[in-house]
């Protein structure tokens, strides 16, 4: 089964507290699902394209999953904190394997 991932890409974050109150309460929702955090900001380098000023991936168990998750009321809900002082790129990716 191949692994899903959520891909978040922000643009622009005018509320640092609804960010971080989104967070707080997004990480249990998502991790109930499975998701496991790969990068959550950190030192980054542009080279092409869009300089984004945070970028955030999750890994799920699997693409279905990953889905189910973005589509929960509970996810949708603490999305809600954020969703009008922030803008993003985010979207749900399935996994690849090479074995």
């Amino acid at each position: 089964m191949k692994k899903g991932y959520w891909v978040s890409l922000y643009f622009k974050i005018d509320n640092q507290k609804n960010i971080e109150k989104y967070s707080e309460l997004a990480t249990p929702i998502i991790k109930s699902y499975g998701g496991v955090p790969l990068v959550r900001g950190g030192k980054h380098e542009t080279f092409n394209g869009d300089d984004f000023s945070r970028t955030v991936v999750w890994e799920f168990p699997s693409y279905a999953k990953a889905l189910e998750c973005h589509s929960s009321k509970e996810y949708q809900d603490s999305w809600a904190v954020a969703e009008k002082t922030t803008r993003r790129h985010m979207q749900v990716v399935e996994g690849f394997n090479t074995e």
